[in-house]
C-alpha cells in the first residue's frame, strides 16, 4: 500500500497537470477524505494491456479521462513516428468511437494529439461499430487505428483499443513499445494538442470516405452462399443500447432479410444502458426482452450484438417451443462448418481458435481439409497467428473464440458481430428452405463428429488480497494437481507459465493450467486479465448413442461438466 503522504503528493501532481476541470475537482475532493483505497486505485496507472486500455471513468491515472487519453495518444504517436521515418507523409491513423459516455470527447482528444504530432487522421463522424474501424484501417493501409470503446462493460467504463499497421490489434513487441513511450510522456497539460481537430481546426483531420458501407458490403458478398435467402425467416434483433442497429438493419435489408424486428426500447444508442446494468449478451437475463418479442412474434431467430457490435449472440427455438441461447462454441462450430464447406481447398484453408474453445473444432476442420491453429484468448493473438500462417501459404477462412466472438473473413481482422449475424441468418434461412433448423444442423454436427459439451464456471474474489489468492490457486493447481476428480483420473497437466520458448509466439507464457482427463476431456483454469476472477472451462465428450438420445446425453454431460467445475473450485478452496 502506498503511504498517505505519497498518495497525496501524487494526487496533487496529477491535479496540477490535468487539463479537465471536472476531473481535477473530482480528485481534489478525495484529498480531504480517508478513502485511501479509492485514492490509491485512482493513482495506480491503467495497464496498456489487451491492445490498449480499459477501466472505470473518473479522475487520476487509474481511470479513463482526458488526461490519460492525451498521454497514451502521445505515446502512440511517438511509436508511429519512430516506425515510419521513411514514410513521408506518415500514413493516417483511423479514429472511431462508440456511443458510451464521453467516447466522442475521448476520440476528439486523441485526434487533437495526433494532428499536433503531424500525423494525419481519418475519423468517423458518428458512433460506429468496432469492426468498421478495423475494416477501414486495413482498407486505408493506416499506420494505426484507435477505437474508443469498453465493449460490453457496464456504463461506468470506457476504453481505448489500438490496431497496428496491419489492421489487427497490436501485440508484442509493439504494445510494450507503446507502453514504454507512454511512461515517459510528461504531464498531460504539456502534451501538444489541437483543440477542435474533428471540427475543422486541422487540415490533417478528414472524415472517413462516404463509400465505407459499399466497400464493407462488397466484402460481405464474398462470404455468402447465396445472393439472397432461399426462405423467409422472422428475426428479432437487439443492439443492447449500442451502435449495432443502423448498420445491422442496412446489411440485413441489402441481403434480403426484410422481416427483422428490433427491441424498440434497446434500439437507440445510449451509453447509460437504461435497461441493462451489464450489457453483455452472455449474462443471464440480458436477452429477456428480445426473447419476449420473439415469442410474441413467433420468430425463427434472435440475434444480439454487444454495445460496440463486435460480438454476437443468438437464440433459436427448440422443437418443444422453448427458446435456447446458443453458446459461443456452438455458433462458432456452425459457422466454421458452413464457411469451410464452400471454401476453396487451395491454398489450404486456415481456421484459428483459442485454447479454451471447443475441441470439436478439430474434427470439423479435419473433415473439410482445413488447418487449425490454437492461440491464447483474444483476437489480437488469433490474427497474429493468421497473418504469419498466411505468409507460410495458408488462406484465412474463419476464426472464433468461445466468448461469442467470430471473424468470418479477412476483411475485418477482428471479431465482427454484424457480418457473423448476417451469416447466421443466412444459415437459418437455408435450413428453413431444406425443412430443417439451425438447432438440427448443430445436432447433425454432433452426429457426424461426436457430441462435445462445454461449461464455464467463474468465481470472483474482489476482497482485499483476492487477486493474490487467485494467483496462489493457479500455482497450487500447477504444482499439486488432484489425481482424481469426480471419479475421473487426471492423466495430463500443461502449465502455460512455462515452456513458452517451445510454443509459437501466439501462445506465450500466461497463468493458465490445463488438466487432461482420462475420458479425453479437459479442464482449463485461468485468471481473468481485467478483474479478480478465476475462470474454469470444462470440455467433455459425451457417450455415443442414437439421435433420439442426443438431448439426454447432452444434458447429462453438461451436468457432469458443471460438477467438475465446482469440484476444481472446491479443491482450490475458492468455491
Amino acid at each position: 500500500m502506498i503511504q498517505p503522504d505519497s498518495l497525496h503528493a501524487a494526487a496533487r501532481a496529477w491535479i496540477e497537470a490535468d487539463p479537465d476541470p471536472q476531473t481535477r475537482a473530482e480528485l481534489q475532493s478525495l484529498l480531504g477524505t480517508a478513502a485511501s483505497p479509492d485514492l490509491e486505485s485512482r493513482l495506480t496507472p491503467l495497464d496498456f494491456g489487451t491492445a490498449g486500455l480499459r477501466g472505470l471513468m473518473g479522475a487520476g491515472p487509474g481511470r479513463m479521462n482526458i488526461a490519460v487519453i492525451r498521454r497514451v495518444t502521445r505515446g502512440l504517436a511517438e511509436h508511429i513516428l519512430a516506425n515510419n521515418r521513411a514514410a513521408v507523409p506518415v500514413r493516417p491513423v483511423v479514429v472511431g468511437y462508440d456511443a458510451r459516455i464521453d467516447s466522442d470527447r475521448f476520440a476528439e482528444e486523441a485526434a487533437g494529439v495526433l494532428v499536433a504530432a503531424d500525423i494525419p487522421v481519418r475519423y468517423f463522424t458518428e458512433p460506429i461499430p468496432t469492426p468498421f474501424v478495423a475494416f477501414v484501417a486495413q482498407q486505408l493501409g493506416a499506420a494505426a487505428a484507435i477505437m474508443v470503446t469498453a465493449s460490453h462493460n457496464p456504463a461506468g467504463y470506457n476504453g481505448y483499443k489500438v490496431y497496428g499497421h496491419d489492421g489487427a490489434q497490436i501485440v508484442a513487441p509493439n504494445d510494450a513499445d507503446v507502453a514504454a513511450r507512454v511512461a515517459t510522456v510528461g504531464p498531460a497539460c504539456t502534451v501538444p494538442t489541437v483543440s477542435g481537430a474533428l471540427r475543422g481546426a486541422s487540415s490533417l483531420a478528414e472524415p472517413v470516405a462516404d463509400d465505407l458501407f459499399e466497400r464493407y458490403w462488397f466484402e460481405l458478398t464474398k462470404l455468402r452462399a447465396l445472393s439472397s435467402p432461399p426462405a423467409t425467416i422472422d428475426i428479432v434483433y437487439t443492439p443492447l443500447h449500442g451502435v449495432g442497429w443502423a448498420p445491422f438493419k442496412q446489411v440485413m435489408a441489402r441481403a434480403g432479410h426484410r422481416r427483422v424486428r428490433v427491441v424498440a426500447i434497446q434500439a437507440d444508442p445510449d451509453g447509460h444502458f437504461p435497461t441493462l446494468p451489464f450489457p453483455n449478451p452472455e449474462e443471464p437475463g440480458v436477452l429477456d426482452r428480445a426473447l419476449a418479442l420473439a415469442r410474441e412474434s413467433r420468430a425463427d431467430l434472435v440475434i444480439a450484438n454487444d454495445p460496440d457490435a463486435d460480438r454476437m449472440s443468438a437464440c433459436v427455438p427448440d422443437a418443444d417451443g422453448c427458446w435456447r441461447q446458443l453458446t459461443g462454441n456452438q455458433i462458432g462450430l456452425l459457422l466454421a462448418d458452413d464457411l469451410l464447406a464452400r471454401a476453396p481447398k487451395e491454398p489450404e484453408p486456415l481456421v484459428v481458435s483459442t485454447v479454451v474453445s471447443s475441441p470439436l473444432l478439430e474434427a470439423i476442420a479435419h473433415a473439410h481439409g482445413a488447418f487449425l491453429e490454437r492461440t491464447l484468448t483474444g483476437f489480437k493473438w488469433q490474427w497474429s497467428a493468421a497473418l504469419e500462417l498466411e505468409r507460410m501459404g495458408k488462406r484465412f477462412a474463419f476464426a472464433f473464440e468461445e466468448a461469442i466472438g467470430f471473424c468470418p473473413g479477412p476483411a475485418v481482422r477482428d471479431k465482427d458481430g454484424i457480418s457473423s449475424g448476417l451469416l447466421l441468418a443466412d444459415l437459418a434461412a437455408r435450413c428453413r428452405a431444406e425443412g430443417t433448423s439451425v438447432l438440427e444442423r448443430l445436432f447433425d454436427l454432433y452426429e457426424q463428429h461426436g457430441l462435445w459439451v462445454s461449461h464455464g464456471t467463474n468465481v470472483v474474489r474482489d476482497e482485499a488480497g483476492g487477486g493474490a489468492r487467485i494467483a496462489r490457486a493457479i500455482d497450487e493447481l500447477a504444482t499439486h494437481p488432484p489425481a482424481v476428480l469426480l471419479g475421473e483420473r487426471i492423466v495430463e497437466l500443461e502449465d502455460y507459465r512455462t515452456g513458452a520458448e517451445k510454443r509459437p509466439r501466439w501462445r506465450p507464457a500466461i497463468d493458465l493450467v490445463r488438466l487432461g482427463l482420462e475420458c479425453g476431456g479437459r479442464i482449463i483454469v485461468r485468471p481473468s486479465g481485467t478483474e479478480p476472477k478465476l475462470k474454469v472451462y470444462v470440455d467433455l465428450p459425451a457417450p455415443d448413442g442414437s439421435r433420439s438420445t442426443l438431448r439426454g446425453r447432452e444434458r447429462q454431460a453438461l451436468e457432469r461438466a458443471a460438477v467438475l467445475g465446482s469440484e476444481i473450485l472446491k479443491y482450490l478452496r475458492l468455491e
